[in-house]
């Protein structure tokens, strides 16, 4: 039996009773068919809520809100979900029962934390505050499982993974390179350049564009702070007179885990941050109640106008204020606000929809209303003189570091054939060269290079071809290209290939076998997928935004994930 990936969830837990998942199904006559079966009304229901619940638990402790409804399309993923129950079906693939609830109480079993010790009170406290029951979860742990089979049994031959050609692709990704660079910085350069006014005037002229302003919106809100409610939240939180006995007990269970899922050096430091935490939420849940009778009376006036917020805030002596101007990309500099505020702010319209909320920012939960559009501009070169100035002078300054740069790796190139070391040349040059710390292709992060505005991996749309393939593309003893970088660019000089730890790699091989296997065989069955929707998938509603399979659905580990905090929806 394929394991479902299990979810550790820490005892941090608030779930809010204002948060609700909408299925929002679509009439029975509406819901189209799959390889030619109808789909049933009832059906789509369980699968729209069984993709809740794997959301719930991908996500690590998030249900579906509007902000993540950007980036997984639940409807989308409904049908999606059924393509593969149906090819489930199709190829005899049962789950036992024993199998299903054996997996199940696993899964249960990682809530103790919070306090949820049966089915019953995990039903209460996550399922049903949510629009979901035990028995919705039941069906998804049997789907999954299910899937999981199915995804083994498509993705069969991508198993086929030889231990020769695994120790081969782990040489390769972990062999450390030896290497010094040369940075050009585009800062240094800046102080020879010459800014004449009419060559800054036609600057502007070339690229009025870049200093086009988007187009921008400004809101009137009445805002509901967090801190307003901290006496609330502190009797509330007094009311959890076991929460340091959970604390001591998950503490005691795995103390170096819990610290650092808590991000906390010391027991009395983590009991502290979840105190606050607790705090929080318990401040937000009030701020949101408050909020959200407040815009159920707003909602409820015809006809509908944005002047409403201001005339009903009055009668409940509430002040109205107006956010600066924004824009869509960076949204409000006056206002801590998430993407959700910016969003909901941009689809008002004076006439179709004057109001939004409510909507939580990070100390705040907020109720607006339409204020005003400003149309996109291109401001006056008087107006933004010293703007321009600035990059003109950063521009010519890089355009002089690449040229040094070039320069240089002509002067290397000619040098180290001639039989010149690599340091002579740098100090000719009156250069010098920084030692970059070991690193190979499977490095994930460099701090050197971050400091230095150098992409690890590339940034092709930028022209940069990145640390790794300038040193896994040079030879030993050479010097790579000039590459463009944030500040200025690069020349990275490759030393040698450094010994491999053979130790280590025994070690590490077997689980790396199994990785690239479980690669592989998600490969092959996304692409079985992917062909097999296009057909499948014809007579539905959401086929014309059918690109691959379910998000994050591919064949699990049979061992638990890393540990997160559930956060409030």
């Amino acid at each position: 039996m394929v394991i479902i990936a299990v979810i550790v969830v820490s005892f941090v837990i608030y779930f809010s009773p204002y948060s609700r998942t909408n299925p929002n199904v679509r009439g029975a006559a509406n819901l189209g068919s799959i390889n030619g079966e109808r789909i049933a009304q009832e059906d789509f229901g369980h699968a729209w809520r069984e993709v809740q619940l794997r959301y719930f638990f991908l996500s690590g402790g998030h249900f579906l809100d509007e902000e993540s409804k950007r980036t997984f399309d639940p409807e989308r993923e409904t049908y999606q979900w059924l393509l593969l129950l149906q090819n489930m079906r199709q190829m005899g693939i049962q789950v036992s029962d024993d199998g299903a609830a054996a997996t199940a109480r696993q899964m249960l079993g990682q809530f103790q934390r919070a306090g949820v010790t049966s089915a019953d009170v995990f039903a209460k406290q996550i399922l049903e505050p949510h629009g979901l029951n035990m028995e919705d979860f039941e069906r998804f742990v049997k789907h999954f499982l299910g899937i999981q089979e199915l995804i083994a049994t498509v993705g069969l031959s991508g198993k086929l993974v030889t231990p020769q050609e695994a120790g081969g692709l782990y040489v390769r990704e972990h062999q450390d390179v030896a290497s010094e660079a040369v940075f050009f910085v585009a800062s240094n350069y800046l102080a020879s350049v010459a800014a004449p006014p009419g060559e800054v005037s036609q600057f502007y002229t070339n690229r009025l564009s870049f200093y086009r302003v988007p187009d921008r919106v400004q809101v009137s809100y009445v805002k509901w702070d967090l801190t307003n409610y901290q006496a609330q939240a502190k009797d509330e939180l007094a009311k959890l007179t076991n929460l340091d006995e959970q604390i001591d007990a998950a503490y005691q269970k795995d103390a170096s885990n819990f610290l650092g899922q808590v991000k906390a050096p010391t027991l009395e430091k983590a009991k502290e941050k979840i105190r606050d935490m607790r705090l929080k939420d318990f401040e937000l849940q009030s701020a949101r109640k408050a909020a959200n009778a407040f815009a159920t009376t707003l909602f409820d006036l015809t006809p509908q106008r944005p002047e409403n917020l201001e005339l009903l805030a009055k009668s409940n002596n509430l002040p109205v204020q107006v956010s600066e101007p924004f824009d869509e990309v960076d949204g409000p500099k006056d206002l801590n606000v998430a993407a959700s505020f910016v969003k909901a702010a941009f689809a008002l319209s004076p006439n179709d929809e004057p109001v939004a909320g409510p909507l939580v920012g990070e100390d705040a939960v907020f109720v607006i209303a339409f204020n005003k559009k400003i149309p996109s501009e291109i401001p006056p070169y008087d107006q933004i003189s010293g703007e321009v100035l600035n990059d003109f002078r950063n521009a010519k300054a890089m355009d002089l570091a690449r040229k040094a740069g070039e320069a240089f790796a002509a002067k290397l190139t000619n040098g180290l054939a001639q039989g010149k070391t690599f340091a002579a040349l740098c100090a000719e040059n009156n250069l010098k060269p920084v030692e970059l710390p070991p690193f190979s292709i499977s490095t994930r992060s460099l701090p050197i290079a971050d400091d230095h505005g150098v992409s690890l991996n590339g940034r092709p749309d930028h022209g940069q071809l990145g640390l790794k393939q300038l040193a896994f593309g040079t030879p030993p003893g050479k010097a790579s290209s000039f590459d463009l970088s944030n500040e200025g660019g690069l020349i990275l000089y490759v030393r040698s290939q450094l010994p491999l730890d053979q130790a280590k790699m025994q070690a590490d091989l077997p689980a790396y076998i199994n990785g690239l296997r479980l690669q592989r065989q998600n490969e092959v069955f996304q692409q079985w997928f992917g062909r097999e929707a296009q057909t499948a998938l014809r007579d539905t509603p959401v086929m014309q935004h059918q690109q691959g399979p379910p998000a994050n659905m591919q064949q699990q580990r049979p061992t638990p994930s890393p540990s997160r905090p559930i956060k409030p929806s």
